[in-house]
């Protein structure tokens, strides 16, 4: 594993760029309306089903949003993404499996074996 072309470099940026806005502006809108974001963060949840768990505690979720960690979650999700994409024509990527055994290799290692 050599280091990514530099094409991969210039997205990683634009991607910590777009997650620094998003989690600065998601911050600022949490500090001024509040329950307006509380109203929408909420709506979202609806769609994934997630509020209507019964242990479900908006208090102990929703301040998690816009947090250090939620900027590093994202951007490492983000990060992953990318390296998983693929032009048409070119290489597929050579992600990461874990066999039935509990070891990790990739794909490439996997299809060999």
């Amino acid at each position: 594993m050599g280091l990514p072309p530099p094409g991969l470099w210039l997205k990683r940026l634009w991607v910590l760029f777009q997650v620094a806005l998003h989690v600065a502006i998601g911050k600022v809108l949490l500090t001024l309306f509040p329950r307006r974001v509380k109203q929408n963060i909420l709506a979202m949840g609806e769609k994934t089903g997630m509020t209507r768990n019964p242990r479900f505690s908006h208090e102990n979720w929703i301040p998690t949003f816009f947090s250090a960690q939620y900027f590093w979650f994202i951007l490492k999700v983000r990060w992953q993404r990318l390296e998983d994409m693929t032009e048409q024509g070119g290489l597929a990527p050579n992600c990461p499996v874990v066999r039935l055994s509990g070891e990790r290799c990739s794909i490439w290692d996997f299809m060999q074996a």
